[in-house]
């Protein structure tokens, strides 16, 4: 039987493609409208796991994520860091010149400024995903209308590319997670470099982020990412999220695990997964 994955978006979304390049071809796709309900998709058991986004190269976090992340119960098993190219995309028999509105998501337009700006007659309209945007431009049908997606979802929906790699930067890559349940088996090939997430809180006082920090810095574990949060209920206060590179079962990584919870309010492993490019 075919793993359900989860993800937010239309069919053509990046996200679809990220969840293929984790979970494999073979797989029942779930698109959702929102990152609460993907998330929820798995609680509800309507899905066996999810594809997040977690943060882009260029546009950083996606914040409502770690959120999520933090609030269930689902588990890191594995990530990859997909190339974003971003399309121009309209009905086939449409031409550049004719195109006076282009729909897609925030980030996107904000990551084709430059063309737009170049494209002045082109009026951009926000809308909540990209995919979408290419269906919702196919089933209006007019003739000034275009959307900026994906290359999958014009071949998906029957539309027409009439510019390809618009985006303004092509060091654009987009960071997803693949989640699930903790108690859920889920097989995802080892690629030789492993990374472990957590996120810790400490007490509100002087010293005691440095403090945490130094439990890992003492066994030179490699950080390569942290991220704060504001702490829902407690004003100014803040949770902190960490990527590691290593196994949490590895001695250096346990050990400082240990010291950061004798020291911490609250630490959460969030994961050891593998990390494909």
């Amino acid at each position: 039987m075919s793993i359900r994955v989860a993800y937010q978006g239309e069919r053509g979304a990046f996200s679809e493609r990220a969840a293929r390049r984790l979970a494999g071809d073979d797989i029942e796709t779930v698109p959702c409208h929102s990152f609460e309900e993907m998330f929820e998709s798995v609680g509800n058991d309507d899905a066996d796991c999810c594809v997040a986004p977690i943060e882009n190269s260029l546009a950083g976090s996606i914040h409502r994520n770690y959120d999520l992340l933090l609030e269930s119960n689902l588990t890191i098993a594995g990530e990859t860091n997909l190339r974003i190219v971003h399309n121009l995309i309209a009905p086939p028999d449409v031409e550049l010149a004719q195109i006076r509105r282009v729909y897609s998501h925030p980030v996107a337009l904000a990551q084709c400024t430059q063309f737009l700006r170049t494209n002045r007659t082109m009026a951009p309209e926000a809308v909540h995903d990209t995919a979408g945007a290419v269906r919702m431009v196919m089933d209006r049908g007019r003739n000034d209308e275009a959307a900026i997606a994906s290359d999958e979802s014009a071949g998906i929906y029957g539309a027409r590319i009439l510019a390809r790699g618009i985006e303004d930067n092509a060091q654009n890559y987009t960071r997803f997670l693949l989640l699930k349940d903790p108690a859920r088996a889920l097989k995802v090939g080892d690629t030789g470099r492993w990374k472990t997430s957590l996120v810790f809180r400490v007490a509100n006082k002087p010293g005691s982020l440095f403090r945490a920090l130094g439990a890992f810095a003492i066994f030179e574990i490699d950080l390569s990412k942290i991220e704060s949060r504001p702490v829902e209920g407690r004003p100014w206060e803040y949770a902190f999220y960490l990527d590691l590179v290593g196994r949490s079962d590895e001695a250096p990584i346990s050990r400082a695990l240990a010291n950061l919870s004798e020291m911490a309010e609250m630490v959460k492993v969030l994961g050891t997964y593998p990390s494909r490019w």
